[in-house]
């Protein structure tokens, strides 16, 4: 297995625009605007990778939503023109945060925001989204196209969608759930997903980059190809776990922005920390490349990209084996465990 380099300095992903900070800052600005909306039937609140909705009465199952997009891979799309992928992106983003709360997801609504409609290009990026719902057995039942003449240029695009998900009242995964000596297993990530792409770009594609070259010396495959590498869609296989382990399985974190260190946080209860072993998985090699050409810091590194874990899932130490076996499509291992402690994400 493979560790992050140990570098200093350099790139951060403020200096490329996007803060992290100003984001939580930004939830907690809106949050109590949110919380007047509530009804009796919400379950929690905002912050969480999906939003629960009670049908009723305590028997009745609970709808599970969620909403995101696929942020600025769409300029790697947008400057190939290729746009067979960023689909599938879209799907994996909105299914894998809704098994974290653990819910099958259901069906899925898209939105397509372009300066001038091209359909060939349409058609394309809604195959994509097509051919993700597929993986994720979930119906994409429509969505909206919006024509933005004079506001957008016309080559200028934007993707998102809405997921929603069903669960079983009293089965949510989430940090109450969660044990000191919980077992933690990733699922690995063979490429950036659909986040960081702005620290990416910056460091491994700024304008005027050639996409078409090797992703890195000695590398098959090329720059775009890497960096267009579609999400691989966890969904399937972690509803098929919760089905078979059941309440063996505690709390789940899709790792997308925040990083590993960011997203794994999220399903830990108070007075407990996760202790992660960086060596015990597989770093893909672009994550390698873009700290060689950025001399991005390895703990930068870990609160913007997932580094090669694409889920992390806590489940009682017993079930571990047959959680593995069951994961294997996803070449899943035991990453670490949920130990005492308040240090949130610890990396080793």
């Amino acid at each position: 297995m493979s560790r992050l380099l140990d570098v200093a300095g350099g790139l951060t992903y403020d200096q490329t625009g996007v803060s992290i900070a100003a984001g939580d800052e930004s939830v907690e600005r809106i949050r109590a605007s949110v919380s007047s909306t509530m009804r009796p039937e919400v379950l929690g609140g905002i912050g969480g990778f999906g939003g629960l909705f009670a049908l009723g009465r305590y028997d009745a199952p609970v709808l599970v939503a969620s909403a995101d997009g696929v942020g600025t891979k769409l300029e790697i799309a947008r400057r190939t023109n290729r746009y067979d992928t960023v689909g599938v992106d879209l799907v994996a983003m909105l299914v894998d945060d809704l098994v974290c709360v653990g819910a099958e997801p259901l069906f899925l609504l898209d939105y397509v925001a372009v300066g001038h409609l091209v359909p060939a290009r349409l058609a394309e990026l809604v195959d994509g989204v097509a051919a993700g719902c597929r993986v994720a057995g979930v119906a994409l039942l429509g969505g909206e196209t919006a024509e933005h003449g004079g506001v957008m240029s016309p080559d200028d695009l934007d993707l998102a969608g809405f997921a929603v998900g069903v669960l079983e009242r009293g089965r949510e995964l989430g940090p109450e759930r969660v044990r000191a000596g919980d077992v933690l297993i990733g699922l690995h990530s063979p490429g950036l997903r659909s986040n960081g792409y702005s620290l990416a770009r910056a460091v491994l594609a700024p304008e005027g980059a050639d996409l078409n070259a090797p992703a890195w010396a000695g590398a098959s495959t090329s720059l775009a190809d890497e960096l267009l590498r579609p999400s691989v869609i966890y969904s399937p296989a972690v509803v098929s776990l919760l089905a078979g382990l059941g309440e063996s399985v505690h709390a789940a974190a899709h790792i997308t922005g925040g990083g590993i260190t960011g997203n794994v946080v999220r399903v830990l209860p108070e007075g407990l920390e996760a202790a992660i072993d960086m060596a015990s998985f597989e770093t893909p090699e672009v994550f390698f490349e873009i700290q060689r050409r950025g001399a991005v810091s390895a703990a930068e590194m870990t609160r913007v990209f997932n580094c090669g874990l694409g889920m992390v899932i806590a489940l009682d130490a017993a079930a571990a084996d047959e959680a593995l076996f069951a994961l294997a499509l996803h070449d899943a291992v035991v990453v670490g465990e949920v130990r005492e402690g308040f240090s949130g994400v610890v990396l080793a």
